[in-house]
């Protein structure tokens, strides 16, 4: 708990233990990501399943409400599972994120015998499904997957989506993949106004996490 008491006091702002009734609600960064308009994505692998279960005896309804009480939100959009290798059990930040308001980019995979292609098609359906709080559709770019990585016969998990998002800069996971350069085309397209930097993470991967897993953002 070092670590928010100190931004907290540096930053003068107050603090609290999302909770609900006794029991202490546990979130990771990459576990959720918002457009900050009040949408929300999530995985229901992640945060409901019983695998690496983070909040015992809590529903749908019960984190929902915890999403609205302490971050806004009005709307939460769940997507199904994340990617094979993904030790966090489902983490968004590895499949799909918010890059505007109306916007989200998401990975699927063009292999219709990798293991990720039906999870992540089943993903983009549901995001076909969703509508906004003004009830429209909002709009899907598909990002591409790298060729599957592997280390000591286990497979990572390597994906473009992972990338952190700066001020004035998108820092994007590559993995020496002719994938990386589509990509990193995409990002740009849907970043106008940021610069699109791809960082190698063929090492960083081995640890089960790229660029935005290393990270916790703070707003400017």
């Amino acid at each position: 708990d070092r670590v928010p008491d100190h931004v907290a006091g540096l930053l003068k702002l107050a603090q609290w233990k999302p909770a609900v009734g006794e029991h202490r609600v546990v979130l990771e960064g990459g576990s959720i990501d918002t457009n900050g308009a009040g949408v929300l994505l999530t995985t229901e692998e992640c945060l409901l399943s019983e695998v690496q279960q983070r909040n015992p005896g809590l529903s749908r309804e019960d984190l929902e409400r915890v999403f609205h009480d302490y971050l806004g939100i009005e709307q939460v959009i769940w997507l199904n599972r994340g990617i094979t290798g993904d030790d966090t059990h489902g983490h968004v930040d590895d499949i799909t994120r918010f890059v505007d308001e109306n916007r989200i980019v998401t990975v699927t995979e063009a292999n219709r015998e990798d293991e990720n292609y039906e999870p992540l098609q089943e993903n983009l359906h549901r995001l076909k499904s969703a509508r906004n709080l003004e009830g429209n559709e909002f709009e899907i770019v598909e990002l591409p997957m790298p060729a599957p990585v592997v280390f000591d016969g286990r497979r990572l998990p390597a994906s473009y989506a992972n990338f952190y998002i700066a001020n004035e800069i998108v820092l994007v996971p590559t993995f020496n993949d002719p994938r990386d350069r589509e990509a990193l085309r995409m990002l740009a397209d849907v970043f106008p106004k940021r610069k699109v930097i791809g960082i190698h993470c063929g090492d960083l991967i081995w640890g089960l996490g790229a660029l935005h897993c290393m990270t916790q953002q703070q707003p400017c």
